[in-house]
This record gives C-alpha cells, structure tokens and sequence, in this order.
C-alpha cells in the first residue's frame, strides 16, 4: 500500500493520466517507512528527517496524532478508561450507551474524548497532544533545523461524523500550513458569487495522508508533494510563526454552531444549562425562534386533551412600555397602601428593570377551556390545579426551546399581581390569566455557575 519514498525531490511520478496530465493542479502523497516504536522524550523531527531525508519545501508532513502524544509523554496508566474520558472532558455533547461524544480540554467534539487504548501497551491509555499546534511548531522547527526545509506539518486524528458513516483522519494541530481557504468574494465557473463557501484545507490534507498510512499498517507518517501554495513562505503575513494560526482555527465556536444542540442529550444540556438571565443586550430577537418555542410549549401535557396555552408576544417597544407603565403604576399603588416608603418603592420598582431592557417580552396566559367543575370546593380547586401545571410545563419547554435557540430568558411573576391591568392593557379575553412574564434576549454576560445540587436531596424511595 506504500509507495517508495521518492530519493529526490524531483523523482519521477507515477504515469499521469490524461486529466492530471491537463491539470497544472496534482499531487502526490506516500507513507514514510522506516518511523521506529515512539517513546517518552523522542525528537520526533530527528526520527522524520532520518526516516525522510528528501524532504523538499512545499513538502507537507502529516503525522498521526498518536505518536506525537507517546514523544510528550501523554500516555497515562489507567485500569479505568472511563474515568480518563472523565478527566479531559469538557462537556458532554450526546451519549448512547457506553458511547460518548464529548468536547474535550483542546475545544474538539469527539468520541471518548480522544483517549486511546490501542497501539499502547496494556493497562494505558493515550490522550491527544495537550496543544497540537504547538506540537506541529515544534517538528516544523525541527525539521528546519535538521534539514533546512521549509515544510507544513499537520498532526492529525481519526474521527466519525454526524450524519455519515465510518471515519476519516482530520486536523486537530498545523503549523506552516493554510487550514482554511477562504473563497468568499469569489466568483464559481459560471461567474456565480462564493458567499459561504471556506475550505477546511488541512482536513483534507489528513485524509490524504490517511489514504496511505492506514489504520493498521504501522506507518505513523505520510507526505505530501505538489501543493507548494498552501505552505506559505515565512514573509507570508498568514503564515503561523507566532503561534496565531493553527488547526485550533477549524474549531467552530459556540456562537457559531448550529448544532451545538440537537439530540435529545442536548435537550438535557438545554435543561441544565438554562439560566434566568438578568442583563440583555438589545440585539433583536426572531421573531421565527419565538413561534418555534411557542411550538414546543404546546406539546407539555394537560389534563383532558386541553390546551390551556395562551402566549401574548410583545415584539414592539411601544407595546412593552404601555404594558410596564401600566403594571408600575398598579404596583406603587398597591405599595402605598401597604405603607411602604418611597425609597423602598423605588428599589422595589427597579426589580422589574430587567423586563424593561429585554427586547422582547412574552406574557404566558392561563385559559381553562374544558375544566370540569363538580360544585365541591375541594374538587374545583384540584382541577384549576391541574391547569396551573399544565401551563407551568409549558412555559418550561417554553424557556427550554428558547435555550435551545441560544436566547436568555427570564419569567417574572410580576403580572400575576396585577391581572386586571395586564387584561385591560392588552385587550385580552376575561377568561385569560397572565401567568407572568418572559423576558427574552440575548444574555449580555455569561451566567454564573449554578451551585452543584445533589440529585440525592429532591429524592425520596418506598
């Protein structure tokens, strides 16, 4: 499977075709012989360069995440591989059985947190590179050092996919290499414009190497020749001599990933991670990812096939301030009454701020269409209770839907305070009963840690 190393760097190819033969653009990649057992303390650009004394520049050097991690000394005796995913996870993404997708200490979402228990020996695991950029930075150096070569170098690992099946080798550390190719501001073929469309270079770049090394052949090392172009001069303004560049730049951030929740373990991460948000920005909120949690509140459970649902949205800043002007005025007078002072009126007023800022607001009603009524004060009041819960389970998906959507919330009760005034103020039906309301935004801070709570504490066995 492994073709002979070239002896020069102009060493003849193998036949091209007629395409490539065409094509300015090709390639050729090839596994290194000759890489001996990797251990602790190894100069991994030595063992290359005597491996591969024909590297040229332009040349890149893909190298397997595995033995990268066996020369910095990141094989850990575990009995418990377990417990080591434990320890370099980040957090859980999906869970299936034993099976775990996980983001780990280096920002990557896969299997088990990279830990390895093949190609160690028994009783070890192997975890990944704790900075594979770095790790590049320094075989890159290395084998400039040792052969006056100016080549790229990916580290690279093996992982699975969503939505495909089996799995391919991929970047998780590069130096000297362009990871990305941006072509946005481009033009296709046909003239069309590229307005998303950004390569994952060194990804592909992996694969390619992956094609000759296998997964079991023992062959830890490929190059790749004939793409000088992604192998930027050290003038080059991209190139990654201060560390500033890397495959940490493939990683996509929070913010940015559509599918950071999606699965029904992530609907457990949006339960978990939901917070009540009290500072928003005033970014707008879609008007699409409302109706989408609204779609998902009414499918909580109610008593007799009901839908005791009703969800007042406030998208216009004019209806939000007639709303909290009108519910002010209701609270201060109910607070002279009780003899309150100014001063502590004014404090208690500023609680209600966070609804003012949020640049949405969503008032959850009550209705009680189809409730029995059995003319025995007991009986009524257990059934009105049995509509309370229903709503309440669907303000929760409500707010869970909203995390989902990457949206802070926070459910005020204050309008059940004042329902005469909420009805009156929003022309709703005399049936209706505000059960608070939701401010809704962007969270303007990251929410601080919720204190651990012992699921022990909320549990009671017969």
């Amino acid at each position: 499977m492994t073709p002979p190393s070239p002896d020069t760097p102009d060493a003849p190819d193998a036949p091209a075709s007629p395409a490539s033969a065409a094509s300015p653009a090709s390639y050729r990649v090839w596994a290194v012989p000759g890489i001996p057992e990797v251990r602790d303390g190894d100069d991994l650009a030595k063992l290359i360069a005597a491996a591969e004394p024909s590297l040229a520049d332009g040349d890149v050097v893909l190298v397997t995440s595995k033995i990268v991690s066996k020369a910095e000394g990141r094989v850990l005796a575990a009995t418990d591989r377990e417990a080591a995913i434990d320890a370099e996870t980040v957090r859980v993404v999906a869970r299936r059985g034993t099976l775990r997708i996980v983001e780990n200490r280096q920002g990557l979402v896969m299997a088990a947190a990279g830990v390895d228990a093949s190609n160690t020996p028994a009783g070890t695991v192997l975890l990944l590179p704790e900075d594979p950029d770095a790790s590049a930075r320094r075989i890159r150096d290395g084998l400039r050092d040792t052969l006056g070569v100016r080549v790229g170098v990916v580290v690279t690992d093996t992982f699975g996919r969503p939505w495909r099946s089996g799995v391919t080798d991929v970047a998780i550390g590069a130096s000297g290499v362009r990871v990305l190719d941006d072509l946005r501001g481009g033009v296709d073929a046909y003239g069309n414009p590229l307005s998303a469309t950004i390569v994952a270079t060194a990804d592909e770049l992996a694969a390619a190497g992956d094609l000759v090394k296998g997964k079991a052949e023992g062959l830890p090392v490929a190059v790749l020749r004939g793409l000088p172009g992604l192998v930027p001069g050290d003038d080059d303004q991209t190139a990654d001599s201060d560390g500033a560049d890397g495959a940490r730049a493939l990683v996509r951030t929070a913010p940015n990933d559509m599918f950071r929740l999606g699965t029904s373990e992530a609907v457990r991460e949006a339960m978990t991670q939901r917070r009540t948000v009290r500072a928003f920005t005033d970014d707008p909120v879609d008007p699409g990812a409302l109706r989408r949690a609204v779609a998902a509140a009414v499918t909580a459970p109610a008593p007799h096939h009901t839908t005791p649902w009703r969800f007042v949205l406030l998208e216009s800043a004019a209806s939000r301030t007639r709303l909290l002007d009108a519910m002010r005025d209701a609270w201060i007078a109910d607070l002279r009454r009780d003899g309150k002072s100014e001063e502590s009126i004014a404090r208690r007023i500023r609680r209600g701020d966070v609804l003012r800022e949020a640049p949405c607001l969503v008032v959850p009603c009550l209705v009680t269409d189809g409730a029995h009524t059995y003319g025995d004060t007991r009986r009524d009041a257990a059934e009105r209770e049995m509509f309370v819960v229903a709503t309440g389970a669907g303000i929760q998906n409500f707010l869970v839907a909203l995390a989902g959507e990457r949206l802070g919330s926070a459910w005020i009760s204050s309008t059940m305070f004042c329902r005469d005034v909420v009805r009156e103020t929003l022309d709703l039906p005399a049936d209706w009963d505000p059960m608070g309301a939701v401010a809704v935004g962007r969270a303007a801070q990251e929410p601080r840690d919720r204190p651990e709570r012992s699921v022990r504490d909320f549990i009671t066995v017969r």
